[in-house]
């Protein structure tokens, strides 16, 4: 396997992970405004939902208007999730509550680093090979990765709602390449979703590698 040009990888699943599940920190944040929900059922609920939205993408939106379209986007997910299990009348303030559970995503806090991460990204970067990140997430990515010590790392981040194009479509990965002025055939992309990063990086003329992580790193 000869060495590539440049490795893309996956963020969330791949570089680092949610500590217990998405519906057990919704949970705690709901807790802490006087909402005692269930956790196993909420994060159901959140992963139904989740799954069936549109990709997290806005074609043709103009650069300011994004970040508005994401918040209005997870606005969507959590509540819908919440109103799935009976919860959503509970809030006396849900508008106030997500606010804070937005926030609270950009930090370090919900999130942990995988074991491997840092000992893959430094072998990587010992050979010179450069390294970027293509993720189907917003633009509070770059605080994650400031907050998780990562950021330093990667020569280039491209995120769907940015390109306006959510994995697998071949346009964010083309994005991508650009940035390194590298020709598919000499990029790795690295990703813990069989269709999204395998089958995306394929159809893309990149080298897919698919990264199925145990379900145990998901509850540290």
């Amino acid at each position: 396997m000869s060495q590539p040009q440049v490795i893309f990888l996956d963020a969330v699943g791949t570089l680092f992970g949610v500590r217990g599940s998405v519906g057990q920190v919704y949970a705690d944040i709901a807790r802490s405004v006087g909402v005692a929900v269930d956790a196993t059922r909420l994060n159901q609920a959140f992963v139904q939902v989740f799954g069936s939205a549109q990709p997290l993408a806005f074609p043709d939106a103009e650069t300011t208007a994004i970040p508005n379209k994401e918040y209005s986007w997870w606005y969507a997910i959590a509540q819908q999730a919440f109103e799935q299990i009976g919860a959503l009348e509970a809030f006396a303030d849900f508008d106030g509550f997500f606010a804070d559970l937005y926030a609270h995503f950009a930090t370090a806090q919900p999130w942990f680093v995988y074991a491997d991460t840092l000992k893959s990204l430094k072998s990587w970067q010992a050979q010179n090979i450069e390294l970027g990140i293509i993720s189907n997430f917003d633009s509070r990515l770059y605080a994650v990765l400031a907050a998780l010590e990562l950021q330093d790392f990667f020569q280039s981040i491209t995120i769907s709602t940015e390109v306006g194009a959510a994995k697998p479509d071949p346009l964010i990965f083309a994005t991508a390449l650009q940035k390194h002025d590298c020709p598919a055939a000499a990029a790795w992309h690295v990703g813990d979703s069989y269709t999204q990063d395998y089958e995306g990086a394929k159809a893309a003329g990149l080298k897919g590698i698919w990264l199925k992580r145990p379900e145990s790193e998901s509850n540290k």
